[in-house]
């Protein structure tokens, strides 16, 4: 029973953060999930989330992202994440539980927001490559490149809008292909940082990571050149199962 509330305060806590959160259910009670517990890692026995492991080799996604930049993007970037995550939820259980100094609240939860960001952004980010020669790559098809060409008027205008949307993202953040819910259609949105800029409601469908740690090794500062890679190994087959769960 303990296990089960504490998976239930972790996971209400994520999906508490909107638009990060609406990673996790789609906001909607009959749609499938885009994230499950186990895919972000929860282990339910020590309340805590895991590190979860990459779906495919760390060198299998060369020569669109090289081997080292995948090992350190994972093992020490989102690892890093992983561990704010868990250090935020356990000192705002202690406040709720006055074994912490409720002066302190605003910190844990820019903690919380940050890091959770963070964690579930990395997680799609991952599954939503694949090797250029198993899945990766091409274009989507049925109900996805249906939207995709209502909303943006070709796979190209949007393979533009986002790449350009993505390289002019200030600093650090994201290039986002979202669903909006309320209108039914897609958008396409930059995320500052692990969380600022993403709308409350928007269900996350693409990310590219455009922080500098996920293409320095190689491109250096040709951020439009890792945009142009990176299209070559989308996982388009993953990213129409996530619009099928949005739009029900």
């Amino acid at each position: 029973m303990t296990s089960e509330l504490n998976r239930r305060e972790a996971i209400t806590s994520l999906a508490a953060l909107g638009a990060v959160g609406v990673g996790l259910t789609a906001g909607r009670s009959n749609a499938a999930p885009l994230l499950s517990a186990d895919a972000l890692g929860y282990d339910a026995v020590k309340g805590e989330y895991m590190l979860p492991d990459l779906p495919y080799g760390y060198d299998a996604l060369e020569p669109a992202i090289d081997a080292e930049t995948m090992t350190i993007h994972h093992d020490k970037h989102h690892a890093g994440y992983v561990a704010g995550l868990n250090k935020a939820l356990a000192m705002l259980h202690a406040i709720r539980w006055e074994k912490g100094d409720p002066g302190t609240i605003q910190h844990w939860e820019r903690q919380l927001s940050f890091h959770a960001g963070g964690h579930v952004n990395h997680t799609l980010f991952w599954t939503g490559m694949a090797p250029a020669n198993h899945g990766g790559g091409g274009e989507p098809t049925g109900k996805l490149a249906d939207a995709i060409k209502r909303d943006f008027g070709s796979f190209d205008k949007f393979s533009w809008q986002f790449q350009a949307a993505a390289k002019s993202v200030e600093g650090s953040g994201w290039g986002w292909l979202v669903y909006e819910p309320m209108s039914a259609r897609l958008m396409i949105t930059q995320m500052q940082n692990q969380q600022q800029m993403m709308f409350a409601g928007a269900v996350p469908l693409l990310g590219v990571d455009v922080w500098e740690h996920a293409y320095y090794l190689r491109y250096q500062n040709r951020r439009a050149d890792y945009l142009a890679a990176f299209m070559g190994i989308v996982n388009w087959p993953e990213i129409e199962r996530r619009f099928a769960a949005a739009s029900v």
